[in-house]
């Protein structure tokens, strides 16, 4: 019996592997180590940004002694994805799974290419998984996936298999002080569609520089209750979104969008959901009195 279970899981991630695997690519951008990639639609492969270290004479190995020309047509450090354009089609459609079906535990096939174009394969299980993740690149990924399997050199950029044989994501260790994570299937979606369509990620921002103080008692009375600190605004850049609505120098900011913030890391979860040209609702403290100022978030520089 159990056996025969063993043979029919072998089985199924032997098939998975070879069918997906006809989309798996050895992408050359970089010196010595060829990274992996994936073509998640037709002409479009999805790979690693920190695998790309050269935007032109990009040679995409597909399977042993196949190589096609690609260009870069977009890169997202912050989520570690970069997308090329090539020539030509690789192979079919690819199937794409619902990473948020993946549980604690569940058993997983990780695929990349080698330098030669090789087809290779990794297994092993979900070892964490959770809800949205913002990273220390300041990326924001649908779910956090943590990966217990050998993810070998040459590996990221490759895709993360479920038991069903589904694409459920792209693997890194690019993001997690080198660890194995996933970047999940709805986070490759976003990402590459604004690629595709604008070359980069816009990215809002406020233009200003803030640190934690605690909000002296005699004002606390003004300010929603539980207040006890805020952030000070250090610097204003010139010209900058924060300038333009009027914020100053020494303004202490307590609230954003009606929720009260304490820490930098909370106006950084603000802008992670907003978009470039989206007005933010602020309230500051001004020489003892309250406030309100709104923002029309601009793009950050490139």
């Amino acid at each position: 019996m159990a056996n025969s279970i063993l043979e029919t899981i072998s089985s199924e991630f032997a098939s998975a592997a070879e069918k997906v695997g006809s989309n798996v690519v050895a992408v050359q951008a970089r010196r010595w180590m060829p990274t992996s990639g994936i073509e998640w639609k037709k002409g479009v492969v999805v790979t690693v940004h920190h695998g790309v270290q050269r935007d032109e004479e990009i040679k995409v190995l597909v399977g042993a002694g196949r190589a096609v020309s690609a260009k870069l047509a977009g890169r997202d450090p912050s989520t570690d994805i970069a997308v090329l354009r090539t020539e030509e089609g690789i192979s079919g459609a690819l199937q794409l799974g619902d990473s948020t079906s993946l549980r604690l535990g569940h058993l997983v096939l990780a695929l990349g290419r080698t330098r030669r174009g090789d087809l290779v394969a990794s297994s092993g299980i979900v070892g964490g998984i959770s809800g949205e993740w913002r990273n220390r690149q300041g990326g924001q990924l649908d779910q956090h996936i943590r990966l217990d399997l050998a993810l070998y050199p040459g590996f990221s950029g490759g895709p993360l298999l479920n038991a069903r044989g589904e694409v459920v994501g792209i693997n890194t260790r690019g993001l997690a002080h080198g660890r194995a994570v996933t970047v999940p299937v709805a986070t490759v979606n976003r990402v590459v569609e604004e690629l595709l369509e604008k070359g980069r990620i816009a990215r809002p921002y406020l233009g200003i520089a803030m640190q934690p103080v605690e909000v002296p008692e005699n004002l606390r009375s003004k300010l929603p209750t539980g207040t006890r600190a805020a952030l000070l605004v250090m610097q204003v850049e010139n010209g900058g979104p924060a300038e333009k609505a009027g914020v100053l120098l020494g303004d202490v900011i307590f609230e954003v969008g009606g929720k009260k913030v304490e820490y930098v890391d909370a106006i950084q979860d603000a802008l992670a959901t907003a978009k470039v040209g989206d007005v933010l609702q602020v309230r500051v403290i001004r020489a003892g009195e309250i406030k309100p100022v709104s923002i029309t978030l601009g793009e950050r520089a490139r």
